[in-house]
């Protein structure tokens, strides 16, 4: 009778921490919406459209999380000072030009309206990757004004 009123609580131990740590559900870690590090481009750009239109917009790269911040590390102490406007993102000039060079001249209505403008995002993204060093998994837009 003395062993079972030992034998019974260390039992009921034992499947205890069996179930929380074998047979309880793993919690759920929600994946990040966004997954890496936003850059956003200081300058505005200022682009011709078509029909004497143009457009005044402002972007960011989802950068590859940590890559900003090795890329500097790279350049270290002999890291040249960015020019007015532009940031810490070495190669940020031919980005510039791959979204500048990706809508002037285009229609103002790839601009406004939405599934046109994700096919221009996707498009500047995939050359940004082909182009450049840069490691971006994404481009937004994210001011647009059209006159």
């Amino acid at each position: 009778m003395k062993n079972i009123k030992i034998i019974i609580p260390v039992l009921l131990l034992v499947l205890g921490g069996v179930y929380k740590f074998v047979l309880a559900p793993k919690p759920v870690v929600p994946k990040p919406k966004i997954a890496g590090e936003v850059y956003i481009m200081q300058k505005d750009f200022l682009i011709n459209l078509k029909s004497g239109r143009f457009a005044k917009l402002n972007a960011a790269l989802v950068l590859k999380e940590g890559y900003l911040e090795a890329e500097v590390k790279k350049l270290g102490k002999e890291a040249p000072t960015p020019p007015a406007g532009y940031g810490l993102l070495p190669q940020e000039a031919a980005v510039r030009a791959i979204i500048t060079d990706a809508l002037t001249d285009s229609p103002s209505s790839r601009l406004q309206h939405e599934k046109s403008r994700l096919k221009i995002q996707k498009l500047v993204l995939k050359r940004i990757q082909k182009e450049t060093d840069v490691e971006a998994e994404d481009v937004m837009f994210t001011d647009l004004a059209i006159q």
